[in-house]
């Protein structure tokens, strides 16, 4: 449990707006420790293998935008599994237009802590506190609206399978680093030996 893994994207927006460091300080303060970091522009291919997504999905965000634009009274030019295919379409469009910040962050329940920590994928819907909720002002209807993916600063695994997937993804197993750091003295020691002199 105490070398559990998870995924970490910090996205375009992330990037752009120079929140860098501040998410990163957001999630190291729980005591996780970062093994793997890498700045890069991603690939099509890499973006794609990334989101891996099926029908099952394609048709359950496909039929949300529908419904939205049928609340707006906007137009409905596709099917339900079109709509989910731009969407997806746009996250690739928008995962590669700038540098990312891909890690890799270990420790005890690691992908629950960070997704508590991000929040929800609407930032607007996103709980108080959480970093969606707290850096971005975006939502659904707006990114549909606007034809684009919803901005949200910031990507984590759901679930240690997917993380275990993910990270194959983003990284070789040699770029991921195995070392002690000193909060996992006062995390996980028992007994803290050695504390007192």
């Amino acid at each position: 449990m105490k070398n559990e893994r998870t995924f970490v994207i910090l996205k375009p927006d992330a990037v752009q707006r120079s929140l860098m460091g501040e998410l990163i300080h957001r999630i190291e303060r729980t005591g996780l420790k970062m093994v793997a970091a890498k700045f890069l522009i991603p690939t099509r291919e890499q973006s794609l293998a990334h989101y891996n997504k099926d029908e099952a999905w394609f048709l359950k965000v496909g039929t949300r935008n529908l419904n939205e634009r049928k609340e707006k009274g906007l137009p409905i030019e596709k099917s339900e599994i079109e709509y989910g295919k731009d969407i997806l379409e746009g996250n690739v469009k928008f995962l590669t237009a700038s540098p990312v910040l891909a890690m890799i962050f270990q420790g005890n329940r690691a992908v629950e802590i960070v997704k508590k920590q991000v929040g929800g994928t609407e930032p607007l819907t996103s709980d108080v506190g959480t970093i969606r909720s707290d850096y971005t002002i975006d939502s659904y209807a707006l990114a549909g609206f606007d034809g684009r993916c919803v901005r949200n600063l910031i990507h984590c695994s759901d679930m240690v399978e997917e993380a275990e997937r993910e990270i194959k993804v983003w990284f070789k197993e040699e770029e991921i680093v195995k070392y002690t750091h000193l909060n996992e003295k006062i995390l996980y020691d028992v007994n803290l030996d050695g504390i007192l002199e």
